[in-house]
């Protein structure tokens, strides 16, 4: 059955009475709509819309947690304290560490669906083992990757707009909550339809070049290469040039759009 404990995640706590409307004026998504068993996945960007941090939002009984890629999680909590002025609101990052499932692992009591797709599987914030194994890790990141699926690494921080890495599509915005921080430029860019590129799979029939390697279409470029393994990748690309051959430091690759691409006019 195949599971993983993600070396790269972290978790914070967020306790207090205010927890919940604390981050739902700060977060792309309903944090009202947590709660045992069923997470939500979230942005926190720049006032002026840009990606700083992402994050599953944990409901517990107590406290909520939120599942961050682990070089975030002190960049995180300190700027989520700025903004708690009198709130009853506490933060830490904690010890715990995160645990994935995948195909026909059975879920553990306390563990949550991946919220952005079904065949995700499911996470687990819990206590980490003393040696998680790094293969069973790898073979999560290739898990996603097949799938499509973006990790903070695949963002440019304080660049890449939420609607670029497909949150729109995976889940990952509330279009009715209100006002959050950065909200004016992810409205706007959804309701004029202004998404030039998107965060897209793509594949080769070789290895793949290195993280940010460009690609281009005739000599002009048209997108980058985000995280890869193997032939399989995910590149911010053009919409332009998503049926077009594409060549990537030598490399030639193709798109391959997922079915949960929905359309969109261009």
């Amino acid at each position: 059955m195949p599971t993983a404990w993600l070396p790269d995640r972290a978790v914070i706590a967020v306790s207090g009475a205010d927890r919940v409307s604390f981050l739902q004026g700060l977060v792309s998504n309903d944090v009202a709509q947590a709660e045992p068993g069923h997470a939500v996945w979230a942005g926190f960007l720049t006032p002026q819309g840009r990606y700083l941090s992402d994050f599953f939002i944990v409901a517990e009984p107590e406290r909520i947690l939120l599942d961050v890629a682990r070089g975030q999680a002190e960049m995180l909590a300190s700027r989520l304290s700025r903004f708690r002025l009198r709130a009853d609101v506490q933060l830490s990052v904690t010890d715990l560490g995160v645990e994935a499932g995948w195909g026909d692992a059975a879920m553990p009591e306390g563990a949550f669906a991946d919220p952005r797709l079904a065949e995700a599987g499911w996470r687990l914030c819990a206590p980490l083992p003393a040696t998680p194994d790094e293969d069973d890790a790898r073979a999560y990141d290739l898990h996603r990757l097949k799938l499509g699926l973006p990790d903070a690494k695949d963002y440019e921080p304080e660049k890449t707009l939420l609607l670029e890495a497909n949150f729109d599509w995976l889940n990952g915005v509330s279009w009715k909550k209100g006002c959050y921080m950065g909200q004016e430029l992810t409205a706007r860019t959804h309701y004029r339809g202004l998404v030039k590129k998107r965060l897209v799979p793509v594949h080769a029939d070789t290895v793949l070049p290195g993280f940010n390697a460009p690609i281009t279409v005739d000599g002009k470029e048209v997108g980058t290469l985000r995280s890869a393994q193997g032939q399989i990748g995910l590149a911010f690309l053009r919409r332009e040039a998503w049926d077009k051959p594409l060549l990537c430091d030598g490399v030639a690759l193709q798109a391959r759009l997922p079915d949960w691409f929905k359309e969109e006019t261009p």
